[in-house]
């Protein structure tokens, strides 16, 4: 939101430097973002207060060699006047024509401008030169020639009372503020608020001439005005809605300033009437909307046109100003009279009762809207404009029939017209402004510093909350103004009281109190670690919506049970409707998207799921971590050279065994199985007495319901608790053995059906606290073996902490182990 400083001087007698009255807007909480100097020392195109100055047109005559050319004689304050060539439009049609006395932007030899002919913004010197024959040395300026926009086809006009050889600079410089306004702040999105908030800040009265055109003009309200029947059907979406009525207007463009002011404003002139709805919506913050009366519709038997505020019907259109047709569902919210739909409520107006030229009596809307009806409507409409933007955040109510008596009066003014007396106004949802009882020392006991009693008064009473003393020492009652509906509770006029007090005043001080012990969060600690040990295998954390289809779930092959998932009653799309029971489904759609850029895919996300209990009325939310990797092995390169091998089940595995490591855990995969996984390739995660997950390689089935390409995809999801809850259990750190240790590998022949990890614990039982490692590397099937069976080969790592085992030993334990293999499994050494 951009607001021009010379605007807010017309509420605030600001006299500090516009940077200081940033910095204070600033740590007041409303963040100004740009300063945009308009022709003053500093800006981009300063204005020389002796070259470009306050002109005025006396008389034009036609160019001896150019029909379109002509010479305008300028007093510009000299002891001489300038005659100057121009191609103004607007000066070429009155050629010919004297004692014209146009105010307008004069530029003397030596003056820097921009070149009003160049593509952007080319700064030029002007210079005496002759155009088609005829001397010049000077110019009248079009707005982009000053750089207060890009219009050049014409020239500027100031306002007839504009003084002659007053400096440009003096009377026209300015500087536009650029605010960010966060939060749902509507009274901020306006000139009026930002003045309040700087008439605070500053400890200047406000000048409130805006906001009290009922008091200077005799105008009434009424429900049932003679100039349209006003109703609202949907009381719950519009609580307010005010009328007024403008008779015997001529449309035409609005004052220069006006247009200026909405320009820095970032909103395009029109005419008149159009302009003074927009330029009294930034100057009091109340979106408004003028109807072309003579194109409302009566209801038969009625004598005046009807205005009704209601839902749509499902599936009814209107075409609005932008050109686009429209189609509504059954929760919008529109304007309509006797035939149909004329306004989209909040958002747009219609088309077809739109001002025009041909305008003379304008119906004014001033209403107020539900904010979640309009922020829901123009979402799904796809419509982004300064109206929803402020009804967006809750504007206030009783701020319509302000706004419409402003606009009326001003489009009267402008556009010649006349008010009705009687405005129409129907306001059921008129609430009681609601009073917080406050004491002033919950201020100095909540902010730590000693604000006054009386600055507490001050402070609310210049943001316009009315506030009541009770005795000198007593509480105060405080009656909030409905233009601040985020103040409801004490600890909201505590922040008022300490933003406008200044945060930068508080005395910086160290503690005097000792800092209590630092409570450590296991559960983030955690799934912090995992994060790290899993970046660290090459894996690349995403982050996808809790949002899925059920459709997702089915891919997957799980049987779906729509009533015991949770539903969102407006979804974004039907592919965002229910609240997701695992992550899988939404890494395949990632991993789909990823390889049409990348062959190696391999990703992580941690993350929240959703299971409903039974009588309770929110659901739990087990963390969950899920992992998806396809695709080669390596990136091509000169080292892997054409080695191209996929990453299959026991890359996926390796990289469990890894976050098992890294979290120094001991766990076992088991055979297991998962609709949505091969069921000879995949397994189970178990550590302790708990299965905690499950990994393997994606059914052919799920990969092509997923549109995954015809090769291994391993996907795997643990239940993130249970793995932190293992991982939060004490642990035994076992010192390092200054003693060497023994390699041997050892060769074994088993049935077919036997596990490896079998043969695994077989070994660490038999050898106890002297196998410090045991390493499947090998695994053969063939004839050497015969049909059935399998050789297993391992690397044994045997070590003592006391002494250096021998050979005899070491001889000892193998067979040991041996002939345990041989029992227990049936087992034999490979020759």
């Amino acid at each position: 939101m951009n607001i021009p400083l010379s605007w807010l001087k017309e509420y605030v007698d600001i006299t500090v430097p516009v940077h200081t009255l940033a910095e204070r807007l600033t740590l007041a909480g409303l963040e100004v973002e740009t300063i945009d100097l308009i022709g003053l020392p500093g800006a981009e195109l300063p204005w020389a207060p002796d070259k470009i100055l306050v002109g005025e047109v006396l008389s034009i005559n036609p160019h001896p060699n150019a029909d379109r050319l002509v010479l305008v004689e300028v007093d510009y304050g000299g002891a001489e006047h300038e005659i100057c060539v121009t191609g103004a439009p607007s000066l070429v049609a009155r050629r010919t024509q004297e004692n014209l006395h146009l105010k307008v932007a004069f530029a003397q030899e030596g003056a820097r401008i921009y070149d009003g002919h160049a593509a952007g913004r080319q700064m030029v010197t002007l210079k005496q030169s002759k155009i088609r024959g005829v001397p010049s040395r000077a110019m009248v300026c079009s707005e982009k020639e000053l750089g207060l926009s890009d219009e050049h086809e014409d020239i500027i006009y100031l306002p007839a009372d504009a003084p002659v050889g007053t400096p440009l600079v003096d009377y026209m410089g300015d500087a536009i503020l650029g605010f960010d306004v966060k939060g749902p702040f509507a009274h901020l999105h306006s000139v009026i608020g930002v003045a309040r908030e700087a008439a605070a800040l500053l400890d200047l009265p406000l000048r409130r001439d805006a906001l009290e055109t009922l008091d200077r003009h005799a105008v009434r309200l009424t429900a049932t005005p003679p100039f349209a029947v006003l109703e609202i059907e949907a009381p719950d979406l519009c609580p307010r809605y005010s009328a007024a009525f403008i008779e015997g207007i001529t449309v035409a463009p609005s004052p220069i300033r006006m247009q200026l002011r909405l320009r820095s404003a970032g909103v395009r002139p029109i005419n008149n009437i159009v302009d003074v709805t927009n330029y009294v919506m930034l100057e009091l913050g109340q979106p408004l909307h003028a109807f072309d009366y003579h194109w409302l519709h009566r209801r038969p038997g009625e004598d005046h046109p009807a205005i009704i505020v209601r839902r749509a019907k499902p599936g009814e259109q209107m075409r609005t100003l932008d050109g686009e047709m429209r189609t509504f569902d059954g929760e919008m919210l529109l304007i309509t009279d006797g035939a149909g739909p004329v306004a989209v409520a909040g958002v747009m107006g219609g088309s077809e009762s739109e001002v025009t030229e041909q305008t003379r009596d304008v119906l004014l809307e001033a209403a107020n809207f539900n904010f979640l009806s309009v922020r829901r409507t123009s979402r799904l409409l796809g419509m982004m404009t300064e109206a929803n933007l402020r009804f967006g955040r809750q504007v206030a109510p009783d701020l319509t029939i302000q706004a419409a008596a402003r606009a009326a009066y001003l489009m009267a003014e402008l556009g010649g017209g006349a008010v009705a007396p009687l405005m129409g106004d129907v306001y059921p949802g008129r609430r009681p402004q609601p009073v917080i009882q406050f004491d002033p020392a919950q201020t100095n006991r909540i902010l730590g510093v000693d604000v006054p009693r009386q600055e507490v008064i001050r402070i609310l009473s210049a943001l316009e909350f009315e506030v009541t003393s009770q005795g000198e020492e007593g509480p105060l009652s405080v009656c909030v103004p409905s233009h601040r509906q985020d103040v409801t509770r004490p600890i909201d006029l505590v922040e008022e009281v300490g933003r406008i007090w200044g945060y930068d005043r508080f005395p910086a001080t160290l503690a005097l109190d000792e800092l209590p012990p630092q409570r450590t969060n296991r559960r983030l600690e955690g799934s912090e670690r995992v994060r790290d040990v899993l970046v660290g295998c090459g894996l690349d954390e995403v982050i996808t919506y809790s949002l899925m289809s059920l459709d997702d779930e089915r891919r997957l092959g799980l049987e779906v049970d729509p009533d015991r998932y949770i539903s969102v009653r407006n979804p974004l799309s039907a592919e965002r409707a229910t609240l997701r029971q695992t992550l899988l489904p939404s890494l395949l759609h990632t991993t789909r998207e990823n390889l049409r850029f990348a062959d190696h895919v391999a990703i992580f996300e941690v993350g929240a799921v959703y299971i409903p209990v039974e009588g309770q009325l929110l659901p739990e939310e087990p963390q969950r971590l899920a992992i998806v990797i396809t695709g080669p092995r390596e990136a091509r390169s000169w080292v892997s050279g054409q080695d191209r091998s996929l990453m299959g089940f026991y890359e996926l595995k390796g990289i469990a065994e890894g976050l098992l490591k890294g979290l120094h855990l001991a766990g076992t995969f088991e055979p297991g199985q998962h609709p949505a996984l091969h069921p000879g390739r995949s397994a189970q995660l178990r550590i302790g007495d708990a299965v905690i997950g499950v990994l393997g390689e994606l059914h052919p089935r799920v990969r092509e319901r997923f549109d995954l390409p015809a090769q291994p995809v391993c996907a795997l999801e643990l239940d993130l608790d249970l793995l932190l809850a293992a991982w939060g259990a004490p642990r035994t750190i076992t010192s390092i053995s200054p003693h060497p240790p023994v390699y041997e590998d050892l060769a074994v022949v088993v049935a077919e059906d036997v596990p490896a990890a079998r043969i695994v614990d077989l070994i660490n039982q038999t050898g106890g606290a002297l196998v410090r490692s045991v390493v499947l590397f090998d695994i053969y099937r063939g004839e050497q073996v015969g049909a059935g069976r399998k050789s297993l080969a391992y690397r044994l790592i045997y070590q003592a902490d006391d002494r250096t085992l021998t050979d005899k030993e070491v001889a000892k334990l193998r067979e040991k182990i041996v002939r345990r293999l041989t029992r227990e499994v049936d087992a034999s050494l490979r020759g």
